[in-house]
């Protein structure tokens, strides 16, 4: 009988897409408490889980004038039934949609969402093409209420989260619209001279100055080009930023002496105050917020107040909470604006800090206690005491895998991280005990100790309890 010829399976590398990333389980667990933290401080202000498609309509995400060159800035495609389509790269665009896709939806509409937006940007340290997003929004109000209550709610996010030295500055695009009013620059020119400001507090005034004028070299050597304004409208907008470096109610006094005559800029500068007065009536930790003038935020997109947060140990890291008010809402689909106003939190960034901050800790796994099984008689037994745990809402497995040796059982449940391993034979079983053994207590002692011997006598290893005991033992173990 002839051989039949073996066919040589082909070998695909393990490797992941430029600009994405796996999450170990330790991660995601870290990132699923940190989200469960979120979602409890502002559910508790009300505001609604909202989850939409990951994919929308191309003219959904771009606008009905949309062509190939602006579809192919999104990860977009032709899709099923010939439909030009493309994944989200935000949320609010989807909210936009859903609010004008739902005429009986009771305003203000106050939600939150979170998962993964997909932009094609060019990948480096710390950025990604897929990457997590949680975003609050109070959407069909022009009361500056909803805009305090966004700033509110940001101040306790990062109480949850148990993050003490944080701050929430705020400030209003008109107060910079009046400004380039006062100053007397062109129109068209204010939003290259708003996006020069904006880099106030990484560059240094000096360098923001230069970059109004002549333009400057930095650290690396390259040019960068200056918007060639005159002296006289350079030293306008230096005055501004002496006014913005004062103590916030300084700000706001001497800011009014300067822009005060100008409509935009003593409009935003009322709305502040506004703001203010509520947020004092609502007993926001007033410790916890700044007024920052300097403030710009989304060239294009916000109209009024906006806002950001710093973690004032890790400035490095750059605002990890911010938005605004955006007034233009909805007009794409509707012809006519619904206000809206939020922030937003990136996921991944803000996971880093408090993991680098140790306001959360990563846990590398779910289960607590592990059941081992080296007598596989016994199995019904095993059973018994995993059923017990779970009913007492203790998060345990049993040991599945192919081998009977109760070492190789043990080391697997120490480097999964699982806290305690229940050991029990036909002996144990027939005189009514189990032992626990305590992985997490070796792991530690472990590193205080070479002596294999020493950390073998160790009490707190391990300890047999009456079977009966072992819930109680277990819990109270946890606990302590």
């Amino acid at each position: 009988m002839a051989k039949q010829k073996k066919t040589k399976v082909r070998k695909v590398k393990p490797q992941v897409l430029k600009g994405f990333r796996d999450y170990s389980p330790e991660e995601q667990i870290a990132r699923e408490a940190m989200i469960g933290k979120l979602r409890k401080a502002v559910e508790l202000m009300g505001f609604l889980p909202l989850q939409t498609p990951s994919l929308e309509f191309a003219e959904t995400l771009l606008g009905p004038h949309y062509n190939e060159d602006s579809l192919a800035e999104l990860f977009g495609f032709r899709g099923p039934d010939d439909v030009d389509m493309a994944l989200r790269y935000e949320f609010t665009v989807s909210l936009a949609r859903y609010v004008a896709g739902s005429p009986n939806l009771p305003l203000p509409f106050r939600r939150y969402q979170y998962g993964n937006v997909w932009r094609v940007d060019k990948p480096g340290p710390g950025r990604f093409r897929e990457f997590m997003q949680f975003d609050i929004d109070i959407v069909g109000t022009v009361n500056l209420l909803a805009d305090a209550e966004i700033i509110a709610a940001m101040v306790s996010v990062f109480e949850h989260l148990g993050v003490r030295r944080f701050i929430v500055r705020y400030s209003n695009r008109k107060i910079l619209n009046g400004l380039i009013q006062y100053v007397g620059i062109p129109d068209e020119q204010g939003p290259d001279v708003m996006r020069i400001i904006d880099k106030l507090e990484k560059q240094g005034r000096e360098n923001v100055l230069l970059e109004l004028g002549e333009g400057r070299v930095d650290k690396s050597g390259d040019k960068i080009p200056g918007l060639h304004l005159t002296a006289k409208h350079i030293a306008e907008i230096e005055k501004f930023l002496e006014v913005a470096s004062l103590s916030p109610d300084k700000q706001l006094l001497e800011a009014e002496n300067m822009l005060g005559h100008i409509e935009a800029a003593q409009t935003g500068l009322d709305e502040i105050k506004q703001i203010q007065e509520i947020l004092s009536s609502m007993k926001v930790d007033m410790a916890k917020t700044a007024l920052d003038l300097t403030i710009v935020r989304g060239l294009g997109y916000y109209t009024g107040p906006v806002f950001e947060t710093t973690l004032l140990d890790l400035p490095d890291y750059g605002s990890v909470f911010s938005g605004g008010r955006y007034d233009n809402l909805v007009e794409r689909f509707l012809g006519r604006s619904i206000p809206g106003v939020g922030a937003s939190i990136g996921i991944d960034r803000l996971l880093a800090a408090l993991l680098n901050l140790g306001a959360l800790q990563t846990i590398p796994a779910t289960s607590q206690v592990l059941v081992t099984t080296m007598d596989r008689d016994r199995l019904p037994d095993y059973l018994g005491l995993l059923y017990e745990l779970r009913e007492a809402g203790i998060p345990c497995e049993i040991y599945s895998g192919d081998t009977k040796n109760l070492t190789k059982q043990i080391k697997y449940g120490d480097k999964a991280g699982i806290h305690f391993a229940v050991i029990a034979g036909s002996n144990e079983f027939e005189s009514g005990t189990v032992t626990v053994k305590n992985l997490e207590a070796g792991r530690q002692k472990a590193l205080q100790t070479t002596d294999r011997e020493e950390w073998l006598k160790a009490e707190e290893i391990q300890e047999t309890i009456p079977r009966e005991k072992l819930v109680e033992y277990i819990k109270t173990s946890i606990n302590t």
